[in-house]
């Protein structure tokens, strides 16, 4: 059965189609056809193995192991050589269903494979419905750089089941929140107030997230249509990341993605009121609306020198200087680049000494 409010992403790279949807892969709505190959999360298969139709058989299956370890070339190659064994063709399609490790690896293949082959996707996770579905990039890792490698290849088509966020954690749910809240700040939308006033609510029942995860998909929608390549305008989506991802390395990854850029955007707030473009009321409102969605993790002196050098590896800077997104409130963000210097560095410690930048 459809729902509504589905819609199409225009894309250089072909539009696409993001559905909303009841049903499960392999089902009479959904068959999985001889001329598509299922390409799924272990854990989700095991999880949803008795909903899945009975036209999802094994031999026309490839269970992805869904780790941030495995988003490299060498698993690729491994996953492309079992696609190889099942004799698929370049007029076959690949239906990925998992959250973003899957969505990277099975697209940034069908990317390559004969040059580009057709695949659809069915995001299963929360970050992945309300964020990554969309936007046409795969990244995988190479070395120690985090998604270094990759291309644009949008599915071509996404299909939105609530009904996989039944089985999430609590931790994957303020994940995919905290993605969530960075779209809406951006746009200046009230759903950012909504979501936080139902925010106990959906921790217990994250099924009630639909019309949140529509919400953050057309706001992304309308930015990726105007800046698919990411060269001016999709920057803004950086807001919170730059610090957020300082958080998750120095937390050893103990912060989830999502509460690391809760964190960074109010870090990004804090720097922005104390470089003087932001007022202390904006800042503390900012502050109210993103602190059920932080993290319990304050930075320790002796790791400061590591922060300021995970800033220092982030791929927006420029020569010296760090590149992110300051703020003057909700919906008025902007590209920054700030002198990586000894400035910037009493910026964080006093923000993680005070408290969270307590005034």
């Amino acid at each position: 059965m459809w729902m509504s409010d589905s819609f199409i992403v225009r894309s250089r790279f072909g539009d696409y189609q993001v559905l909303f949807t009841e049903e499960f892969p392999g089902t009479v709505e959904h068959p999985i056809g001889q001329d598509s190959i299922l390409a799924i999360d272990k854990r989700v298969w095991h999880l949803f193995q008795e909903r899945f139709g009975s036209s999802a058989h094994k031999e026309q299956m490839v269970l992805v192991e869904a780790e941030e370890q495995n988003k490299t070339v060498d698993y690729c190659q491994k996953i492309g050589e079992q696609l190889l064994a099942k004799n698929i063709r370049r007029s076959n399609t690949l239906i990925a269903v998992g959250g973003g490790i899957t969505q990277d690896v099975i697209g940034f293949i069908s990317s390559i494979l004969f040059r580009g082959i057709n695949w659809t996707l069915w995001p299963t996770t929360l970050l992945a419905q309300a964020d990554s579905c969309i936007g046409s990039k795969t990244s995988i890792n190479f070395g120690n750089y985090k998604n270094l490698l990759g291309t644009f290849y949008p599915p071509a088509q996404v299909l939105v089941n609530v009904a996989f966020l039944e089985t999430l954690s609590t931790e994957d749910v303020k994940s995919g929140i905290g993605e969530m809240m960075h779209y809406y700040l951006i746009a200046g939308d009230t759903k950012a107030e909504q979501l936080m006033a139902e925010y106990e609510e959906t921790l217990s029942l994250p099924t009630r997230l639909r019309e949140y995860i529509l919400a953050s998909l057309r706001i992304k929608k309308n930015v990726v249509e105007k800046d698919e390549l990411d060269k001016g305008e999709r920057n803004l989506f950086n807001y919170g990341h730059t610090f957020g991802h300082a958080v998750e390395a120095v937390s050893e990854y103990k912060v989830n993605h999502g509460q690391a850029v809760t964190m960074g955007m109010d870090i990004a707030n804090y720097i922005s009121l104390k470089l003087g473009h932001m007022d202390t009321g904006t800042f503390s409102s900012m502050r109210a609306l993103l602190q059920k969605n932080m993290p319990d993790f304050c930075l320790p002196t002796a790791k400061l020198e590591e922060f300021i050098a995970a800033l220092s590896k982030d791929k927006k800077n420029v020569g010296t200087d760090l590149g992110c997104i300051l703020a003057n409130g909700p919906g008025s963000m902007w590209k920054a680049q700030i002198p990586l210097d000894t400035k910037l560095r009493g910026l964080v410690a006093e923000y993680f000494q005070q408290s969270r930048g307590a005034l």
